[in-house]
């Protein structure tokens, strides 16, 4: 009786090929065209076959362990530190953390040991609708993505916040980051001023449709087409600002915001931040380490980053503005205070002109036609209410000098003037 043999439909088909071949039914040349192997592994084959008969063919690692198995006790020790420390970790973040910690297991086999132990399962999502891919801009500096990612960054051991981000559309390097309370107008600004003073002015932004981005509903004091206060400093730094129309416009600030939130909240686990300041300071170094291994090369060598010129002041531009409206006697209104210019500031010819008033860091500047204008406080609404005399007695009328003649006023000639007789 002949002895039986356990083969895989590959090695019965060579065992067929070398048997017609020892039968003189094929050439040599024609089994190894069938089996796609060249004429010396076809000869090797034909004598194994003479020398051992089927079991020649049948391959000597069956039943043998793997050379690339894992110890079981490094596997086993590798489970219990991942129920310690890395319990909600995802098989690819927990197999980073194991190689820092010494024990080097690859993802897969983890995954398949975490998923046996009851510790991971597969996120089994629905079939989402698909969007086609834009393509990459080539150079660096043309595009930027930036969103804010309200999340609990800080679990339960801090306060809700938001993260601020700004990728690099052709590398997908995340440029700047920067956590705040919320999303506010004054929370991008430090993002853009911490951006543009590393890389420099990018020519295009793509954000969404914020009310920090683009005004969003008509009020009485501001007209729906007047632009944001990010909106009128991205017009002074010459950026473009482009509002996406869907999330998945942007998705790759999108996509990155998802990762973070997976992989940075458990880093402030590990190093215990609980609070803003600490995750600002430690910010930088994680997103170092992230686009070493996320970000790619561009397309093109060529950095289109713009320097800033000498009139792109920061400072003043990545501020609030408004403008207000000098009144006869030199006042103007801000914040329930009221203001005047100061004696080296007071000519007739300021009368009904438009000023530009700055906040930079709690400091206010008035400017007008691209100069500062001295002013003091002179009323605060805060105060108890007095009546109108005691505000005009705060006034000071002293300096105003002689009225100046409005070229714009027309002149009507009295009753006996000749022109009417």
């Amino acid at each position: 009786m002949e002895p039986l043999y356990t083969m895989s439909s590959s090695e019965l088909t060579r065992l067929q090929a070398i048997q017609a071949l020892e039968a003189g039914v094929t050439t040599l040349a024609e089994v190894a065209d069938r089996l796609r192997l060249s004429i010396r592994q076809a000869k090797r084959l034909r004598r194994s076959y003479r020398d051992c008969g089927p079991a020649g063919l049948v391959s000597k690692r069956r039943g043998r362990a793997s050379n690339n198995r894992v110890d079981p006790e490094l596997l086993a020790a590798a489970i219990e530190r991942v129920r310690e420390r890395y319990v909600d970790f995802g098989p690819t973040l927990a197999s980073e953390k194991l190689t820092a910690d010494g024990m080097p297991i690859k993802r897969e086999r983890l995954r398949q040991a975490m998923i046996a132990a009851g510790i991971w399962k597969p996120d089994l999502k629905r079939r989402r609708e698909l969007h086609p891919p834009r393509e990459r801009r080539p150079q660096r500096g043309e595009l930027i993505q930036g969103d804010g990612s309200p999340h609990a960054w800080f679990e339960k051991r801090g306060p809700r916040c938001t993260l601020l981000l700004l990728i690099d559309d052709a590398t997908t390097l995340i440029a700047a980051g920067y956590f705040a309370p919320s999303e506010t107008t004054e929370a991008y600004f430090e993002l853009m001023r911490a951006y543009i003073e590393r890389y420099g002015k990018p020519f295009a932004l793509y954000v969404d449709k914020h009310s920090v981005f683009r005004t969003t509903r008509l009020t009485v004091a501001q007209d729906p087409k007047s632009p944001t206060q990010f909106a009128r400093a991205m017009q002074e730094l010459d950026i473009e600002l482009i509002c996406a129309n869907s999330p998945q416009a942007k998705g790759r600030v999108e996509r990155a915001n998802r990762t973070l939130q997976d992989r940075l909240v458990k880093e402030l686990r590990l190093y215990n931040i609980c609070d803003i300041a600490s995750a600002n300071a430690f910010l930088p170094d994680y997103l170092n380490a992230h686009n070493e291994r996320f970000a790619i090369q561009p397309r093109s060598e060529i950095d289109a980053h713009r320097p800033l010129q000498q009139t792109d002041d920061l400072h003043i531009i990545l501020s609030h503005v408004e403008e207000r409206v000098v009144s006869k006697d030199l006042t103007f209104k801000f914040q329930s205070k009221t203001y005047q210019l100061t004696p080296d500031s007071r000519e007739r010819r300021m009368q009904h002109q438009h000023v530009l008033i700055r906040c930079i860091n709690g400091e206010m500047i008035v400017q007008h036609r691209g100069s500062s204008v001295s002013f003091a406080e002179i009323f605060s609404f805060a105060q108890p209410v007095v009546d109108a005399k005691s505000i005009n007695a705060q006034i000071d009328r002293s300096r105003l000098g002689p009225r100046l003649p409005d070229p714009k006023r027309q002149h009507i000639p009295p009753r006996t003037h000749p022109w009417r007789q």
